[in-house]
C-alpha cells in the first residue's frame, strides 16, 4: 500500500511553503574572523582561521543572494575580517621569515652555538643588536 500523503518537513520547501532560512555559514564566518582578529599573529590563527573565515564568507554571502539565508551582513563582515586577519598574519609570517633567513641572524646564530658560557652569548646579543642598528 502506497501512502498518498505529502512527505515534506513542516519548514521544507514542499509546494506552498517557504525554503528554510539557514544562517550557518554568516555565523561561522563572522565567529571565525573574530577568533582570526584576536589571533592573527598566529599561523593558525591568522591564516588558517582567516581563510576560513572568507570562504565561509563567500559562501553565506551567497546563500543570502538566492534568497537561503538572512544574514548577508554577517557573512561579509566575516568575509572581511577574516582576509584582514589573513592578510596581518601573512605579513609578520613574511617578516619572521625575512629576520631568520638575515645574514645577521645567522651569524647570530652561529654564535650562540659555539658560546660557552652567558658572558659570551650576552655578546652575541650585543654584536647582533650592533649588526642590525648599521642596516
Amino acid at each position: 500500500m502506497v501512502s498518498t500523503q505529502n512527505h515534506y518537513a513542516a519548514g521544507g520547501t514542499g509546494p506552498g511553503t517557504t525554503a528554510e532560512r539557514r544562517n550557518g555559514f554568516g555565523i561561522a564566518a563572522l565567529v571565525l574572523g573574530l577568533c582570526a582578529a584576536v589571533l592573527f599573529w598566529t599561523v593558525v590563527g591568522g591564516i588558517v582561521l582567516g581563510a576560513l573565515a572568507v570562504v565561509f564568507g563567500i559562501l553565506g554571502y551567497r546563500r543570502k543572494k538566492r534568497g537561503l539565508a538572512t544574514n548577508g551582513a554577517m557573512a561579509l563582515i566575516g568575509a572581511v575580517v577574516g582576509a584582514l586577519a589573513l592578510i596581518g598574519s601573512s605579513v609578520i609570517l613574511a617578516a619572521g621569515v625575512a629576520v631568520f633567513n638575515s645574514d645577521e641572524f645567522k651569524s647570530y646564530s652561529d654564535c650562540v652555538e659555539h658560546a660557552n658560557t652567558a658572558a659570551e652569548r650576552d655578546q652575541c646579543a650585543k654584536d647582533y643588536q650592533k649588526d642590525t642598528d648599521r642596516n
